[in-house]
């Protein structure tokens, strides 16, 4: 039996936008309101669940907190976007259709493709059977069953940059009988400035998480972790934030990628090998004068957002102008009554100004809560969505130090 085509209307120029993250979001929400008055433009948000993740707390839902439960269908209410649950498990950008479930085909005219990472237990051995990550609230939650009945165990957190950091931090602080190892190729906070970095250090200290540096894992084992060099480190539960990956169907659809699995962006965010594609987020390999972009929610949502308004341009029979985007801090939480956060130039090196202890977790606390609000605003007032720092030089491709 073949696949359930879902076509729409026949005249209408769909819009299917895959995955609901920080991005995603962004890009469904701002377009939607825009087009909300044009009935030859359907748009469409596809969503492996309902409920919105907020990766940037995923580390508390591993302690066991409850978190709010945001649903995205109901945030679309009002906007005309349409919703679809389901599994992406093929995109065909030639016949220009996304296979959902294996048993639903959605067509589109323009796609926008948003599917984040996840993290990368595929590079070393045993990761991917042993090792707990928080990719997913599902996998968050799996981790907090485990943390719950550990005692007074041992927790190897693998990976020491800033999700491991915060995840470190946070068991720490929430389970103090246990024994968290943080560990990493690089000192934990090595992009801050002394300042910065001195009050992560001693907060770790504090929280008595033992830090080593300059290892590497290579394997993981169902009771330790595996350095190279031979040593081996006991763990009763490793937490895997060694990297990310994205998700496969972009390479196996043929669009252009780098080596990480990334859409390769012309400036527009328009897929440099099928511009009918934008990419966004995590998604995306996009180009600016420091580089190419990390995966943040601070530079994902503006990816966003810009490729729904490019895509509005375009509607309109405008060209899409060009997306410049610059860094502005890094805020780390350090369990519940401490945190850090770095201000940084736009190509995210460290400024000298930075926020420490209960003022800094405000500041967190305030972003991290930030989003969903933000997209509630622009369903009433789209532009609102559209300001974020550009960058000024740093940005401009061939003009950054």
């Amino acid at each position: 039996m073949g696949a359930r085509q879902e076509t729409g209307t026949a005249t209408a120029h769909r819009v299917v936008i895959l995955g609901a993250g920080y991005a995603g979001m962004a890009a469904a929400v701002q377009l939607a309101a825009r087009v909300k008055r044009r009935e030859d433009v359907r748009v469409t948000l596809v969503n492996a669940q309902e409920r919105f993740t907020e990766r940037m707390r995923l580390h508390r839902t591993a302690t066991g907190q409850q978190l709010a439960e945001l649903s995205v269908p109901e945030l679309l209410e009002g906007t005309g976007a349409r919703f679809v649950r389901g599994w992406v498990t093929a995109v065909d950008p030639e016949a220009k259709t996304v296979r959902i479930d294996d048993d639903r085909v959605l067509r589109y005219d323009t796609l926008v493709y948003g599917l984040g990472g996840v993290a990368d237990t595929s590079a070393v051995p045993g990761a991917e059977e042993h090792a707990y990550t928080l990719s997913s609230v599902q996998d968050a939650e799996l981790l907090a069953d485990r943390l719950a009945r550990l005692g007074s165990g041992t927790v190897v957190v693998a990976g020491s940059g800033l999700t491991g950091v915060e995840a470190a931090a946070e068991i720490a602080e929430r389970y103090p009988e246990s024994n968290v190892v943080l560990l990493g190729r690089q000192e934990p906070g090595a992009a801050m400035n002394a300042k910065a970095r001195a009050h992560l250090h001693a907060a770790l200290d504090r929280l008595g998480v033992r830090v080593r540096a300059g290892v590497e894992v290579v394997r993981v084992l169902p009771d330790a972790v595996e350095l190279a060099g031979g040593e081996s480190v006991a763990a009763d539960a490793v937490l895997w934030t060694g990297g990310t990956r994205t998700s496969p169907p972009a390479a196996a659809a043929g669009l252009a990628v780098d080596g990480h699995g990334r859409v390769v962006t012309d400036a527009a965010l328009r897929s440099v090998s099928h511009p009918e594609v934008y990419a966004i987020g995590d998604a995306a390999a996009i180009r600016q004068g420091y580089g190419v972009m990390h995966g943040t929610c601070q530079g994902g949502m503006p990816t966003g957002v810009h490729a729904a308004l490019s895509i509005d341009r375009v509607l309109r029979g405008r060209r899409p102008k060009p997306f410049r985007f610059g860094y502005y801090h890094t805020p780390v939480s350090l369990g519940r009554g401490d945190a850090v956060v770095q201000f940084t130039r736009p190509d995210d090196s460290p400024r000298r100004i930075c926020l420490t202890g209960r003022l800094a977790v405000r500041y967190k606390e305030t972003v991290t809560a930030s989003p969903w609000p933000t997209y509630g605003r622009m369903k009433k007032m789209p532009a609102s969505g559209a300001f974020w720092p550009r960058g000024g030089r740093f940005s401009r491709v061939g003009e950054a130090r």
